[in-house]
């Protein structure tokens, strides 16, 4: 048997909330040379529709967990990456001619 949760009003445990640092959401910033990010990890469960990652060009199937970021005061222009897209963000090189039209394979 599991223990009992739903304690009365007046015998609630009793917690130190100054000492408690809650965050209510999934959001952290970042900060890089382009500035401070806001970013969200977002579950598969919350993810309802496709993007496309401006990381790797491909296309972020629907519930799938990912990365939604933007710079701070630009919330309409978020974009949203592959997890490790985002963590790999500042290590791409600049993309040449030359790749852009390479074929795939």
């Amino acid at each position: 048997m599991s223990p009992r949760k739903n304690y009365p009003k007046n015998r609630r445990p009793k917690n130190n909330d100054e000492d408690r640092e809650i965050n209510p959401s999934n959001q952290s910033f970042e900060e890089d040379e382009n500035g401070l990010w806001t970013v969200r990890k977002l579950t598969g469960s919350s993810a309802n529709k496709p993007y496309r990652c401006p990381g790797c060009d491909q296309v972020i199937p629907m519930a799938t967990p990912h990365t939604v970021a933007w710079l701070d005061g630009e919330e309409d222009n978020r974009r949203h990456w592959h997890n490790a897209c985002w963590s790999k963000r500042n290590n791409r090189g600049p993309r040449t001619e030359r790749t852009r039209n390479a074929p795939r394979y």
